[in-house]
């Protein structure tokens, strides 16, 4: 299927009217769209020892924090702030006060790049403060309209913010040996949130944006697929034995394979919206059979951590670039870029995840083209969004 540009499609954007802090996919879409570019070539910078470690975080906290705390708390807080308006029919953050949310987000990333003239604790009040907030201001509303159910997603960011307080608890000197055991609480909420809202969009997307598609979904299974991620999460923070968590990877990952059955079609793969997110999907299959190995004498847990990692970028890039244009009254056909930035990031995981299981001794050079491919999509994105990001709906529509 050729792609077209959507500016063909639709009337002029107005130019006259920015719109950046209209809705909270807007300015917080952008931001996840430019922290992962400069995220990634910061840490290779690092790597390649040419730039200085000796930040608040350290090196390997830094890019696993900043991944997670950084782009992907940017990603959930763009679709939160925009899911909770449709969701309860209220006006949720717009104009300075979603302006000042994103600053506070921002801030934190920032301060601990000057941790030599701020003190650490202030750097952890900063960053710590971004998610309670986040979730007050969904709260409200949701609460409000009665939409108690959706109040999961709160719970969740809560649940994020435990995460973040173990690392700076442990970074701070107050308690020890707790940071990493706060990175892994957080990557399986933000798995955990993934698998819950694909659950939701992933079929009702390919049945809309493919013609012909029929996804199935069988209620015990989607519960089943929640229930598994759940456990997996409970057993990796409370109980990480090699056994459980070797028997409980391996039957999530038949349980998600299954779930990914059901929904696809291969009239997916004319549609670059569709195609990217079931990929992203098989990312995270893949990376509950990579956890299920290395308790066996198989792989080293690396290969499982990136594999999931693959999963939240490819499925972040899918989400935003499909939200963003839904919600400023465009066709749901991207740019011929971002179908590109699609491909890149799925080769930019292909390289860090696969390639080293192959061939170990390319490791330095799969590092480095994984992280200039990654950088090429997300500077895509940027690119083509930019513009419809900042600038109002073309349908003239709020929001």
């Amino acid at each position: 299927m050729s792609l077209i540009n959507i500016e063909s499609l639709q009337k002029p954007i107005p130019q006259n009217r920015f719109s950046l802090f209209e809705l909270g996919f807007r300015p917080f879409f952008l931001a996840a769209g430019m922290i992962a570019v400069a995220l990634m070539l910061w840490w290779q910078g690092i790597l390649l020892s040419m730039i200085d470690a000796d930040i608040y975080y350290g090196g390997i906290i830094w890019h696993s924090h900043e991944m997670l705390f950084g782009f992907a708390v940017a990603v959930m807080a763009g679709f939160l702030l925009t899911a909770v308006r449709n969701w309860t029919k209220q006006q949720t953050l717009k104009g300075p006060w979603l302006a000042a949310l994103v600053m506070l987000w921002l801030t934190g990333r920032l301060l601990p790049l000057i941790s030599t003239v701020v003190p650490p604790w202030l750097i952890a009040i900063i960053d710590s403060a971004f998610l309670p907030l986040l979730a007050l201001f969904l709260a409200i509303p949701i609460l409000r309209a009665k939409k108690r159910p959706q109040l999961i997603f709160v719970a969740m960011l809560l649940l994020m913010l435990v995460a973040n307080i173990m690392v700076h608890l442990e970074l701070l000197g107050v308690v020890a040996g707790i940071a990493e055991a706060g990175i892994t609480l957080a990557m399986n909420t933000v798995l955990l949130m993934i698998v819950i809202m694909a659950g939701r969009v992933l079929p009702m997307f390919t049945k809309n944006g493919a013609p012909g598609a029929e996804p199935r979904k069988w209620p015990w299974l989607e519960k089943l697929a929640i229930v598994s991620m759940l456990l997996l999460l409970i057993a990796d923070l409370i109980y990480p034995q090699a056994w459980l968590l070797t028997g409980l990877a391996g039957f999530s990952a038949l349980v998600h394979l299954a779930r990914l059955w059901g929904w696809y079609s291969r009239l997916v793969w004319s549609v670059p919206l569709l195609w990217v997110l079931h990929l992203g999907y098989a990312w995270l299959v893949l990376g509950f059979a990579l956890k299920a190995m290395p308790a066996t004498g198989g792989l080293e847990p690396v290969f499982a951590t990136h594999a999931m990692a693959a999963a939240i970028a490819v499925l972040c890039l899918g989400m935003m670039s499909r939200v963003a244009l839904g919600h400023t009254g465009r066709t749901l056909m991207p740019l011929a870029s971002i179908a590109w930035a699609f491909a890149f990031i799925n080769l930019a995981m292909f390289a860090r995840v696969v390639i080293p299981m192959i061939a170990p001794g390319w490791n330095t050079l799969t590092m480095l083209v994984s992280a200039g491919l990654w950088a090429i999509a997300f500077a895509l994105f940027v690119r083509a969004y930019l513009p419809i990001l900042i600038n109002a709906r073309v349908d003239g529509q709020p929001g």
